[in-house]
């Protein structure tokens, strides 16, 4: 017997190996962590358990059967992250650069059917080339095979990509179609085609950090919600994303306890917006501290800063927060904006997170640059999204409520179900200046009776109280007590229930 488990142990560590030694120090020299590192830094310690330590390729072309490796290229298995379980891949580009093979391929198919089964999130590790050239079409089944779980996950279980090296071609898809995808800086990049390629058909020089890097990805493309310097900090704050997140569609959002008081009152809010209705002031302060603990996770930070998404928790228990961010274009909602709030608000909704909204918004913003790119549909997905929404619905006016933004911004008109605003709301078709010179234009060369009607229509209008007297917001609260308000609010909403008209599916504006 001993025999026989001396073979197993010797097997084993050689699997564990990988691509060996020599590869192993290469992929260090990179400044990053072989596949095995990063899951023992992922999850819990000790909670990792493999599947598939032995499977290898069966591939017999171009000398392929000469060479074969335990594994095939990528770690698959489960475990735990503070005591809830995950499925996890992690590709080894120590092996064949961690490309894709039949037997790789059923290998994450093999953990995405049991994450699916178990109902529990999966997360990716990418760091590999690509499909394997010498599988041919048997690598590109594989592919398929990948991305229709992907698919049928969707809305499901949460799915989360992480890009530790390079990701091109059939690669990138997988990402694409799963919840959120974060790269590490300098060390990550993702691209369809690569640049030797693009120089061969376009004439285009790039670098692949011009092409698809971090930079490029969470400022430009928005394909990334977020970028870390680093394989430990991005592997860490994997953990502190999925403490976050329900481990599926039905569980109901993880409860944490929380030192904070649900009933804090913070006289500091009374002074967070400045007199001067054009001046900023920074949402985030005001996020943090409704927030338990002023703990907020941002998605999409750098890509249309002037909407600010993340997940925070109120008495413990997820929330995801979405707010106009006057530091940046006034917080005006342009088609990024948009986009990126209304993949947010879907993703809450999905997975049954309730989502408070903060509203300082003087309007969409205008220009023909907006307008060719798509400006109206991309405005509508936010609007499809939060009309769409059955989950609990918070909404805190604190200034600026201009126009059809004030609609689009989870107000009561598309379903919003507590809504607030602070005395200093203004909510209105426009703002003074410009509604007096429409309504008054006969008295446009009168500097005396247009800064009279202006003062009158200030009076009249840019207060919440108009908005009030219909019953479109349910009461006027004081700045210093939100995270009160927000928190009774949620806990009142905690058994809501809409029932949806039976269809096949929507017809998102896409």
């Amino acid at each position: 017997m001993k025999h026989i488990l001396d073979e197993l142990d010797h097997r084993r560590a050689e699997a564990r190996l990988g691509g060996g030694e020599k590869r192993i120090a290469a992929q260090h020299k990179r400044g990053k962590l072989t596949a095995r590192e990063r899951i023992e830094l992922l999850l819990d310690t000790g909670s990792f358990e493999e599947f598939d330590t032995f499977v290898e390729h069966r591939c017999t072309d171009f000398g392929m059967e000469a060479t074969k490796i335990p594994g095939d290229g990528v770690v698959t298995g489960w475990g735990t992250v503070n005591g809830r379980q995950v499925f996890v891949f992690a590709k080894d580009f120590t092996v064949f650069g961690g490309s894709l093979s039949e037997s790789h391929a059923a290998k994450i198919t093999k953990i995405q059917d049991m994450a699916l089964k178990t109902r529990s999130p999966i997360i990716g590790l990418f760091d590999a080339g690509g499909a394997r050239i010498q599988e041919g079409v048997a690598a590109l089944g594989g592919y398929g095979e990948v991305f229709k779980r992907n698919v049928t996950a969707s809305g499901v279980i949460p799915q989360i990509s992480v890009i530790m090296g390079p990701c091109a071609g059939g690669d990138v898809y997988s990402p694409a179609m799963t919840d959120f995808i974060f790269m590490v800086r300098d060390t990550s990049y993702m691209f369809v085609t690569g640049p030797d390629v693009v120089k061969t058909v376009t004439n285009e020089t790039v670098t692949a950090e011009e092409l698809g890097g971090a930079k490029v990805h969470t400022t430009k493309s928005s394909v990334a919600d977020g970028a870390f310097d680093n394989d430990v900090e991005c592997l860490l704050q994997m953990r502190r994303l999925i403490d976050f997140l329900p481990a599926n569609n039905r569980s109901g959002v993880p409860q944490w306890p929380s030192f904070d008081d649900g009933e804090r009152l913070d006289p500091s809010l009374d002074t967070l917006v400045p007199d001067n209705p054009n001046k900023p002031y920074d949402v985030k302060e005001l996020i943090a501290k409704v927030v338990d603990e002023g703990d907020f996770f941002e998605i999409q930070p750098a890509f249309a800063a002037n909407i600010v998404t993340g997940f925070g928790r109120v008495e413990g228990r997820t929330v995801g927060i979405v707010a106009n961010q006057p530091m940046v274009l006034a917080g005006v909602l342009d088609s990024d904006a948009s986009r990126k709030a209304a993949r947010f608000v879907r993703f809450c909704d999905a997975f049954e997170i309730p989502i408070v909204t903060f509203v300082d918004v003087p309007g969409f913003l205008p220009g023909t640059a907006q307008e060719y790119g798509g400006l109206i549909k991309h405005g509508a997905k936010l609007l499809f999204a939060y009309s769409q929404a059955t989950v609990p619905l918070v909404t805190v006016i604190t200034r600026k409520a201009f126009g059809g933004a004030y609609d689009v911004m989870a107000s009561k008109h598309v379903g919003g179900d507590v809504n607030y605003a602070w005395p200093t709301a203004q909510i209105a078709v426009m703002g003074a200046k410009g509604a007096v010179e429409i309504i008054f234009r006969a008295d446009i060369d009168d500097p005396s009776k247009i800064a009279a009607r202006t003062k009158e229509y200030e009076q009249r209008f840019l207060s919440p109280f108009v908005a009030a007297e219909r019953g479109y917001i349910d009461e006027v609260i004081t700045p210093r007590s939100t995270r009160k308000r927000i928190a009774r609010a949620l806990a009142m909403l905690r058994s809501k229930h809409v029932e949806a008209p039976a269809k096949k599916h929507d017809n998102l504006p896409l």
